[in-house]
């Protein structure tokens, strides 16, 4: 299945629903064990520009018989036509209704975009609630930096993994291999994955809220649920992305990345990520040279970022900066 010619032609900018992008990974649906489907709440050229994804893009990409693939959420034009037309949602790489993966994983990065998650599972067949949703209905989940915060999204979400995804993502997705194996219900899937740190699933535990509407108690009713949950923390952080997908369509920001470090020195009381993200970790120079080489290659950017809540912060930034400068003095790099 596909988004028709006649639809396309109507909307702006049709290419943010075609796929076949640079770089973009497509494989063998019907040998996939695992099929995952990236959502990020926003539109395409937001979308994009989010350094979440492509890890997790990545990082599942390159396990044997995973397969995952990304969407976004619709203009209001390509919106209205998908309702008037019956047409569900559908990923970017084959083309396939969302209904039809095993997990729907959502970032949330500002909660301004729940209503898009919701307004997502709705232009795909899936119920919103998840008490509603059947067997046969994708795992729904979520992450990000507002997953830490849970409860208001907690009535639409299977799971929510709390901190950094990289290494509990892993685990979840071997968790859903062997699930589909033995042929179990859901329930015992939820049941499993509860026990694994770093994960939180909404339906173990019952939220005691006080007259004013904030929470007065969360208290587990399942065995396997965790009395506390602590966020997963990647010590050691897995190789930059150098290959990520270069849309066709100008993005909010078009140019290559490299996150340099995660977390933040500081500490300072206003800012959530400074808090979630800690410890602070950086990259060592020569793996980020050695990125921003990659990036340059693979996608021909002329532009690269180097990443972090405080890029300025980093150790030894001024040789870093100086270093690309020099390494890169008879190429437009910016």
């Amino acid at each position: 299945m596909a988004y028709p010619d006649s639809i396309l032609r109507r909307v702006s900018r049709p290419a943010r629903y075609t796929g076949g992008e640079w770089n973009s990974i497509v494989k063998d649906w019907d040998a996939a064990e695992v099929r995952v489907a990236l959502a990020y709440p926003d539109i395409y050229e937001i979308g994009m520009s989010n350094l979440a994804l492509p890890i997790l893009y990545d990082l599942l990409n390159r396990q044997p018989g995973v397969l995952a693939e990304r969407v976004y959420a619709p203009w209001v034009d390509m919106e209205s036509a998908m309702r008037q037309t019956g047409i569900p949602l559908l990923s970017l790489e084959s083309k396939r209704p969302l209904a039809e993966f095993d997990v729907i994983g959502f970032s949330l990065g500002y909660e301004l975009t729940y209503t898009n998650v919701l307004n997502m599972l709705d232009l795909a067949g899936i119920p919103v609630r998840a008490s509603d949703r059947a067997e046969s209905h994708p795992l729904v989940i979520a992450g990000g930096s507002c997953a830490f915060n849970p409860e208001p999204m907690a009535d639409f979400m299977d799971l929510f993994v709390i901190g950094d995804g990289e290494e509990v993502t892993a685990d979840l997705i071997q968790a859903v291999r062997q699930w589909k194996k033995t042929g179990s219900g859901k329930e015992a899937l939820l049941r499993e994955l509860a026990q694994t740190p770093g994960i939180y699933v909404p339906r173990f535990y019952h939220v005691e809220y006080h007259p004013d509407g904030t929470v007065a108690a969360i208290r587990a009713t399942a065995p396997q649920a965790k009395p506390t949950i602590h966020p997963c923390v990647v010590l050691h952080l897995p190789p930059p992305v150098t290959r990520p997908v270069v849309p066709y369509v100008e993005v909010v920001h078009d140019r290559g990345a490299v996150e340099i470090q995660r977390g933040c020195t500081r500490g300072c009381r206003f800012c959530q990520a400074g808090i979630i993200y800690r410890p602070p970790r950086h990259r060592q120079p020569e793996e980020i040279i050695s990125a921003v080489d990659q990036l340059v290659a693979n996608c021909g950017y002329s532009e690269i970022s180097l990443l972090s809540l405080s890029t300025t912060d980093y150790p030894g930034i001024d040789t870093l900066v100086g270093t690309l400068a020099a390494r890169y003095s008879a190429f437009p790099l910016t």
